[in-house]
């Protein structure tokens, strides 16, 4: 079942049922961006830059359009779908959460739930806003705009939970499962473009492109495309994820996952020109609230990606962040750090994938009333890409970004 045919189905039957829903609710996000961008052309106009942002974008522009609704359908049962509208590298709206939820009432001490359809995994602790937004910073970590751009579940969760108050503790755990198809193609931007510092969602079905790569004009790699379609299933097989979640009074949250999309690296689909890579790792996040007002959060990414026969792209990747949040009335600041890498583990001369960089993001946002909100960005990143030089262009630059925010919520 591809994607598009999923969400419809999920979606017809949210409008079968809305009539006789018991709750229904919308929400929306609108912000515009005035961005002073870098010299350095963006992926996603085919570039090397890795801001979402570049001269081009020395305007004002749409940075989030999203429409988020939640419809009960029944005392255990509600649909819920993200909508995202976007101006770049076109214009374009599509779904980027598309599910069902049962949610059974019990008088157990333990809670549970399902979803089916497709979504994130609840990996971020960077992402708990409308639409998987960011309440701190604009750009999100390396981490998780790579999850953003690749990483969805399309498939059934289950989540079994163990709240303190049942309990009489302090501590809270939950336990996730899942297994899923339709996201063979994770890795390929790691391998050809590396991490890259953004908030642009990919939508499903939706493409991504990268640079030409020289190695793509290679007899080996002649079937890839110069783009990923990160939903798209190739081989056939499930993929699956597990992780907890362990939460202490109000003061400290904690996630870890495993995720494994079990791809068959030899497999291909010659009509799109995508492979399934063999992609799995490690994830690990904490939350912790010194007070009211200030916060730390950190992740750690960690894992492999194999592509082609012979493990012809053989890759490991790892990423981390520290994230310091601070708010005072009605303003909040959030500084965070990033480091990225990719090591080129294969023997395939002809196509380095070997690249690392590092940045600071720094914002400062005020909430001018409940639906409107300013802020100000700016960002600092530098890079090393291998596959540079065989395009003719530096291996190593750096790029900054500042920006103007202006959100509405509704």
């Amino acid at each position: 079942m591809t994607i598009n045919r999923l969400t419809r189905l999920i979606f017809l039957a949210g409008a079968l049922c809305f009539s006789n829903a018991l709750y229904a609710q919308v929400k929306g996000l609108i912000q515009i961006r005035a961005v002073q961008g870098d010299d350095t052309r963006s992926f996603q106009e085919g570039g090397l830059g890795l801001y979402r942002h570049d001269t081009k974008s020395d305007e004002l522009i749409l940075s989030q359009g999203i429409l988020d609704f939640n419809v009960d359908l029944a005392s255990s049962w509600s649909a819920h779908g993200v909508l995202n509208a976007n101006q770049d590298p076109d214009v374009g709206l599509g779904f980027t959460q598309a599910y069902i939820k049962y949610q059974p009432l019990s008088n157990s001490n333990y809670k549970w739930h399902v979803r089916v359809g497709g979504f994130y995994p609840l990996m971020s602790l960077e992402n708990p806003d409308i639409g998987w937004t960011s309440p701190y910073n604009y750009t999100n970590s390396a981490i998780n705009s790579w999850i953003g751009e690749e990483v969805r579940t399309v498939g059934a969760e289950v989540t079994i939970k163990r709240p303190a108050k049942r309990f009489n503790s302090a501590h809270s755990f939950s336990f996730v499962g899942a297994t899923f198809k339709g996201n063979d193609p994770a890795g390929t931007l790691l391998a050809w473009r590396g991490f890259a510092l953004h908030d642009r969602q990919t939508t499903f079905n939706e493409s991504v492109k990268f640079a030409p790569v020289a190695a793509l004009n290679t007899y080996e790699l002649r079937w890839q495309a110069n783009q990923v379609l990160p939903f798209e299933e190739v081989d056939g097989r499930f993929g699956y994820y597990a992780g907890v979640h362990w939460d202490y009074l109000k003061k400290s949250q904690f996630r870890i996952y495993y995720y494994n999309n079990n791809g068959d690296p030899t497999t291909l689909n010659i009509s799109t020109g995508q492979y399934a890579w063999d992609t799995r790792f490690t994830s690990a996040a904490w939350l912790y609230k010194f007070n009211n007002k200030t916060r730390f959060i950190a992740q750690v990414l960690n894992g492999k990606t194999e592509m082609g026969a012979n493990a012809l792209i053989d890759n490991a990747f790892y990423s981390h962040y520290l994230m310091l949040s601070h708010k005072e009335g009605k303003h909040r600041v959030s500084v965070r750090y990033d480091y990225f890498k990719v090591t080129d583990n294969d023997a395939t001369a002809f196509d380095p994938n070997t690249s690392h960089g590092e940045g600071v993001t720094a914002t400062w946002r005020y909430q001018l009333s409940n639906s409107w909100q300013l802020g100000v960005e700016g960002s600092a990143l530098k890079s090393f890409i291998k596959n540079r030089a065989a395009s003719g262009f530096a291996q190593r630059i750096s790029q900054q970004q500042i920006m103007l925010n202006v959100q509405w919520r509704f």
